[in-house]
């Protein structure tokens, strides 16, 4: 594996030439963009545990190297380039505001085979993979609505886009289920990846009298916070056990190994071809991690038969009857949500009062 840390110059990026396209009897080049830092202990961490395991997987039939904290926008084009320059045929961009980035690259490499994670933009070499975040928002928001002694839950919010509003409400719907009095308290820190922000956010909700929040940021610093304060939290991405048994009561893992595995089988057999996949608790891409023993059993066994449930299909998280947050009809008794609707949520569900950012 070769790391990268810093880019290149737009004229050394222009200096560097193609590399021959990939051929059987020589090493399959892998390059990654992360949007945050590998150590971060969460959303870039899983990844770059998921290229660890490309390499264990095929040893020396790929070679892989990566670039973190690479921003969205600009930089991610050029970061992109870079790895195309340097004899990559297969790019993972790692972060939903890489999706511009990674088809304005891919039409310049059309041999390159792109994979895009939790983008909704294809092309003829370039592929989207998601994972539905939400089913796992269901089981925590259950522990969190039983846990809760103020009923007063909480959500630090990264950027309000489809993915991160879903879980919001996944997790108040579920919430609300096995507690009607509770409610749910938002603060948008409208970045992936600062601890500071996250633990200000956390800060600001406890303040507000939460006792128990989620997150869907990427640093453990929420958890910090809420050590300090006495307050519980799940860890997100990744496990965070290093705050078990308390503050983090459970956590939502991203284990992205076995489609990295696959899609990279698949670029070596000759059979890789764009697609979309969003793949969920059932597929073992979403993963619940231990509840510890600071939950008690009854609700331990609760959240672990509605995990039961949503992996076999029995339980839709996005089952009616719901209504939008202004009141009006969205889904009827028993009418599920579909892929369509969810890729598109802009909306929170009716009982959560903080105000949609614009």
């Amino acid at each position: 594996m070769k790391r990268r840390t810093l880019l290149g110059s737009a004229a050394a990026l222009m200096a560097m030439s193609a590399m021959p396209a990939f051929a059987q009897d020589e090493k399959l080049k892998i390059g990654f963009i992360y949007v945050g830092p590998v150590g971060d202990g969460g959303w870039t961490y899983q990844h770059d545990l998921a290229r660890q395991a490309l390499e264990k997987e095929y040893g020396d039939k790929i070679e892989t190297t990566f670039i973190e904290s690479v921003p969205e926008g600009a930089d991610a084009e050029r970061a992109l380039t870079q790895l195309a320059l340097s004899g990559n045929k297969m790019i993972f961009a790692t972060s939903f505001g890489f999706m511009d980035a990674t088809i304005n690259v891919a039409k310049k490499f059309p041999d390159i085979k792109f994979e895009h994670a939790t983008g909704y933009k294809r092309a003829e070499n370039v592929a989207t993979y998601d994972a539905r975040f939400y089913e796992g928002r269901a089981v925590i928001g259950t522990i969190a609505g039983r846990m809760t002694k103020s009923n007063k839950i909480g959500y630090i919010g990264s950027f309000p886009i489809p993915e991160v509003i879903q879980g919001i409400n996944s997790a108040y719907i579920h919430a609300k289920k096995v507690n009607p009095d509770v409610e749910m308290k938002v603060v948008w820190v409208y970045s992936w990846f600062d601890p500071a922000k996250e633990a200000d956010a956390a800060a600001a909700l406890i303040a507000e009298g939460v006792d128990v929040f989620m997150q869907h940021t990427d640093s453990t610093a929420p958890l910090a916070k809420a050590q300090e304060a006495g307050a519980l939290g799940f860890g997100q991405a990744s496990d965070m056990a290093a705050f078990a048994p308390s503050p983090r009561i459970a956590s939502i893992i991203d284990d992205w190994s076995p489609y990295y595995i696959k899609r990279v089988g698949q670029v070596l057999d000759g059979t890789w071809k764009s697609e979309g996949t969003w793949a969920g608790i059932g597929d073992g891409e979403v993963v619940i991690g231990e509840i510890t023993e600071v939950v008690p059993a009854e609700v331990k066994a609760e959240a672990e038969a509605l995990k039961a449930a949503i992996a076999s299909g029995e339980h839709h998280p996005f089952t009616g009857p719901l209504k939008k947050q202004d009141g009006s009809d969205w889904l009827a008794e028993g009418q599920k949500a579909t892929d369509e609707e969810l890729s598109g949520m802009n909306f929170y569900v009716e009982g959560i009062t903080a105000p949609m950012p614009k």
